[in-house]
């Protein structure tokens, strides 16, 4: 497991996600819960098109 990770359970439909930091493509550090109340979130993790995915 990389570093500072930690393992979480399987999330099912409905269930609250858990609070995550990760860099955008554009080097910024977004935080889920800093759009708690304010907006709707939409996460999708799609690998580069170069990638051998």
């Amino acid at each position: 497991m990389p570093r500072g990770a930690t393992e979480t359970k399987t999330l099912k439909v409905g269930d609250k996600a858990p609070d995550f930091t990760l860099k955008s493509h554009t080097d910024e550090t977004i935080t889920l819960s800093d759009f708690l109340g304010k907006k709707n979130v939409f996460i999708a993790f799609y690998p580069l098109d170069w990638t051998p995915v």
